[in-house]
């Protein structure tokens, strides 16, 4: 087998990323718009073509360029700034989407879709990525296996085609981190000026990035003092040394810093250069008022505003601005629905719990599988015999195992970040640990599988073997249902929005498969639609459409397309009186179920209670 793999691993890396590359572009084509393109996709274009962030700028420009460059390559829209969205408002950036997209002549399904494909590439080159950084710590056959790990899970597979940054900081969090390790491992100029370039671009794909400093800056600090130490030379063990290393590793980190603020500067300069300085004190002064009584927004606008008044300075105000909307809006929360309840603040057990229902099986069995034999492996150590066994065990563990407890840390930091922040709008927050976790599991599996002294190998390759066939077929059983993807244990794609909704369940994404679903049924005339997306609905549903909401009052006889997330989040808002809200619904069972994400009803006998 592993000969097999050695001489035939190339055709297997090609065929699982076209694979990969062919269910994500299908999926591009048959997704219709989620809510946050509607932003990100006019965004993107306006910022190509005028040079001018003053759409959407709470979240970098980097892939939102790539995506509007592909817009314009292929699909040639029009962009209208004689409208309001563009001359006079602040946060004009829905209504610039819904006239980009469905009011101004363009083709809306074209201009989706080329959008997208700039990130389905990103997303197959990240694959071939974790395959090559898993094939380098553990070997051809534990990159292969890393790379299904990726290229199988449905989460993956289920954003990978939108133009949001929750696959690209993923991809980008990983390229920094690889590049960062490399110079912690060799801390030469080469090494930290390539740190420091994918360290800017990471910066320049989603402002929540900076959570990643405070782990590099642990490491830039700890690892030389520990690194290359030898109990036999007393010259190594002398502190001046060690202090002397740590030392060059800051002074090279600072320089690897440096470059990366020159590179946010230079993609924030080409996407702001032709931006009038009032509009961005505008923008400022939007989001940070100066009756503001909070001392922290008052510092913040301040040296906003100062730097906004250069040339030189605008485009770090931009992005200093973009970074404090993120701890902005995470501090005031976002309505969400889960397990029953609806609430702008955090669900402390909400991440913990979407994980387990959102992950496949066999990918939490293996992480349980990781953290077991982990938990093992320590222990013998410790109770080996000798008293300065363990301790010299443990100190080359350290200057050995840089990668595991360096992805390890992240994913703890960043899991009890979000955990404890009080954003609970989808697993797609979680996505920046999901490299660090399939290369370490393959890390770990491999290990085990290396153990000479394994008794039971035989029967845990049969079980290997088994776990790589479920990983397997996840995809193709889930297909098209990835967005919405939930594993067995809560029933699957179609039943996951009864524990949790927003963009777990329901972005948006079926509107074009409600079309269709109308098309098949041309009986009926009208449908009752309250839809949750990016989509326009009369722009797909024509004269058939009749809008909708859950206060509309009274309910009339008649056909109704309800989205899952307007759905749960009327029925469990206890704010509201149930004569503003969809509990009526609850009396009528759904006559079919549009994707997974629209409900439809056929009401012939309205409640009484209007």
């Amino acid at each position: 087998m592993e000969q097999f793999l050695k001489k035939h691993y190339k055709l297997l890396v090609v065929l699982i990323l076209a694979f990969f590359t062919a269910v994500s572009v299908l999926n591009a084509k048959n997704d219709s718009a989620i809510f946050d393109e509607t932003a990100h996709i006019p965004a993107g274009f306006s910022y190509v073509t005028q040079h001018d962030m003053r759409l959407n700028p709470e979240h970098p420009p980097l892939l939102k360029d790539l995506a509007g460059l592909s817009a314009l390559i292929f699909a040639h829209p029009k962009f209208d700034t004689t409208q309001s969205y563009w001359t006079t408002d602040i946060n004009g950036q829905w209504d610039a989407g819904h006239n980009f997209l469905y009011q101004n002549g363009n083709n809306a399904d074209a201009i989706i879709f080329w959008s997208r494909l700039p990130i389905v590439l990103i997303s197959v080159i990240f694959g071939l990525f974790i395959f090559l950084w898993a094939k380098e710590i553990a070997g051809i056959a534990a990159g292969l296996f890393a790379l299904l790990l990726y290229a199988c899970d449905p989460n993956i597979l289920g954003h990978n085609h939108y133009v949001t940054t929750d696959l690209g900081i993923a991809a980008f969090l990983a390229f920094a981190m690889y590049f960062f390790l490399k110079f912690i491992k060799n801390p030469s100029w080469k090494n930290a000026f390539w740190g420091g370039i994918f360290l800017g671009l990471v910066h320049t794909v989603k402002f929540s990035s900076v959570i990643i400093l405070p782990i590099m800056g642990l490491l830039l600090i700890f690892y030389p003092l520990i690194r290359k130490i030898s109990y036999d030379e007393k010259e190594n063990r002398k502190f001046s040394k060690r202090l002397a290393q740590v030392g060059m590793y800051l002074l090279k980190g600072i320089f690897a810093f440096a470059v990366s603020m020159a590179v946010v500067w230079i993609i924030f300069f080409a996407n702001t250069y032709k931006e009038p300085k009032e509009v961005l004190t505008q923008t400022i002064e939007y989001y940070f008022p100066a009756d503001d009584p909070g001392a922290n927004a008052q510092i913040t606008r301040k040296a906003l505003l100062a730097l906004n008044q250069t040339n030189i300075g605008r485009p770090m105000s931009e992005y200093v601005l973009g970074v404090a909307m993120v701890f902005k809006r995470v501090a005031g929360g976002n309505g969400a629905y889960f397990l029953g309840q609806v609430s702008n603040k955090a669900f402390i057990d909400y991440f913990p719990v979407v994980f387990i229902i959102k992950e496949t099986i066999p990918f939490l069995f293996l992480i349980i599988f990781s953290l077991g034999y982990s938990i093992v492996q320590t222990m013998r150590a410790a109770t080996k015999t000798g008293k300065h066994w363990f301790k010299e065990r443990f100190m080359r563990f350290l200057q050995g195992g840089l990668l595991q407890y360096s992805l390890f840390g992240f994913i703890a930091f960043y899991a009890y970040i979000s955990i404890t922040g009080n954003l609970n709008i989808g697993f797609r927050h979680l996505f920046p640990i999901l490299p660090f976790a399939y290369i370490l599991i393959t890390k770990k599996t491999f290990d085990f599988l290396k153990n000479k002294q394994l008794v039971s190998k035989k029967a845990f390759r049969i079980l290997f073997s088994i776990i790589i066939v479920w990983i397997m077929t996840e995809p193709l059983i889930s297909y098209p249902y990835y967005m919405s993807y939930f594993n067995e244990t809560v029933g699957g794609p179609k039943n996951g929005f009864n524990y949790v909704t927003d963009s777990n369940a329901d972005w948006g994404q079926d509107l074009y498969r409600l079309k269709d679903w109308l098309d098949q049924h041309p009986e009926i005339d009208k449908i009752h639609v309250d839809y949750f997306g990016g989509g326009d609905t009369a722009y797909y549903l024509g004269n058939r459409y009749l809008p909708w909401s859950d206060n509309k009052r009274p309910i009339e006889n008649g056909w109704y397309a309800i989205s899952v997330n307007f759905r749960q989040g009327s029925i469990y808002d206890t704010t509201k009186p149930d004569n503003e809200t969809y509990r009526w619904l609850l009396n009528h069972t759904p006559v079919d179920q549009v994707g997974t994400s629209i409900l439809i009803y056929h009401i012939t006998t309205p409640p009484v209670l209007q």
